[in-house]
């Protein structure tokens, strides 16, 4: 069926990009997946080629484009390629919208120069060592100083993408506690220079996949921050994080959507060349069965996808549709991938084949911006269970 979710300014871009992951990216790529992250010059690349100007204003040297079609291609084409940008996605995708949303004049007009070069990466840091999903129980503090000219803050954090090359992290921190009302009331998001004194990135963890996308313990130490650098109002920055959710998950659910889409044609070329028993695999019933299986998946979560597509772009994706969509594309994706893995055999298991890395970073998308449990959670809410 003919696909009407993409314009031609899309399409355009759709092809910019696939040069340039063809270009600068896919030949480097198994030897940052050994480093453990992309090296800082691509962000500067994807900086020169427009990628994080995209959404910025043009006041502050954006394309100013609202349509978040532009990220669903840059999703595609890299897991078309079986590749990622890093750390890229958090840099625009999720920081990004705090940012334009709550950020000052003075604000953006001090960090959207760098932000849109890749001069100045950003990250955002929200979940803590034993908080997991429950923002509301963090323990990092921010405590404003008597002469009221910065916070100081104290804590740590973890599971933080980007957070080694970040130079700006929007930590969620408490500046006052909770009230026996409302435990999610006294977060706020302070926008954390890395290199501050008392600012320390810790061990880089060692993930199951997302192998080039840097993730990081952070820990804060007395660290002083100019109350300049408060986004938005005190005390609001819950509410802050659930406005942008959304988003976030329908990035999610395009993301493995588009690695499903990928795993399929990924095993259809392989079955076409491979032969066993004096034939190709491909003309195995089963074989031609279960890509059937697949590609009928696949087809679904795309209607999904393209609908939300649509409807963010309206300003109607509610957070009840995101969740659906995000539960619905990540949980069908995994038995796709998973089933296209199978037909590779052992070579499926060797991680010099794409299939074996989209197994691997396919998995956290049903734990990251929100469990499969809380998805369903939601969902059920909005249906008045």
């Amino acid at each position: 069926m003919r696909r009407t979710v993409f314009n031609e300014d899309h399409e355009a871009f759709r092809q910019t990009v696939r040069e340039f992951v063809a270009n600068e990216v896919a030949p480097y790529y198994p030897e940052w997946e050994q480093a453990g992250m992309v090296p800082r010059d691509l962000y500067k690349k994807l900086g020169e080629l427009g990628v994080f100007g995209i959404e910025v204003p043009e006041e502050y040297g954006g394309a100013g484009e609202s349509s978040f079609k532009f990220s669903a291609v840059i999703s595609e084409e890299c897991a078309r390629a079986g590749v990622s940008f890093g750390g890229s996605s958090v840099h625009t995708a999720l920081c990004l919208p705090y940012l334009l949303k709550y950020g000052t004049e003075e604000q953006l007009r001090r960090w959207m120069p760098g932000f849109v070069s890749g001069e100045m990466m950003t990250a955002i840091a929200m979940t803590e060592p034993g908080t997991g999903s429950d923002l509301a129980g963090m323990k990092t503090t921010a405590k404003l100083s008597e002469d009221g000219t910065h916070y100081v803050l104290n804590g740590a954090k973890t599971f933080i993408t980007g957070g080694v090359q970040a130079d700006r992290v929007l930590v969620c921190a408490r500046t006052a506690p909770p009230t026996p009302e409302d435990r999610r009331s006294g977060i706020s998001i302070l926008v954390v220079d890395a290199h501050s004194e008392g600012y320390e990135v810790g061990r880089t963890l060692d993930k199951l996949g997302l192998k080039t996308s840097d993730t990081a313990e952070l820990s804060f130490t007395d660290v002083k921050v100019p109350v300049e650098d408060l986004l938005g109002e005190e005390g609001k920055g819950f509410s802050y994080l659930a406005h942008n959710l959304p988003q976030e998950r329908l990035g999610i659910a395009v993301g493995a959507y588009a690695q499903a889409d990928a795993a399929v044609r990924f095993a259809q070329s392989y079955v076409t060349d491979r032969t066993v028993f004096g034939q190709t695999v491909a003309s195995f019933q089963n074989t031609k069965f279960v890509l059937a299986d697949c590609k009928a998946d696949v087809d679904a979560m795309q209607a999904v996808v393209d609908r939300a597509l649509d409807a963010h772009d309206a300003g109607e994706l509610t957070a009840a549709d995101a969740a659906s969509a995000k539960l619905f594309t990540t949980e069908l994706a995994a038995k796709v991938i998973d089933r296209c893995l199978q037909l590779h055999g052992g070579y499926g298991y060797m991680r010099e084949y794409p299939i074996a890395r989209l197994y691997a970073d396919t998995r956290v998308t049903r734990i990251y911006g929100g469990t499969s449990e809380v998805m369903r959670s939601i969902v059920a809410k909005s249906m008045g269970l």
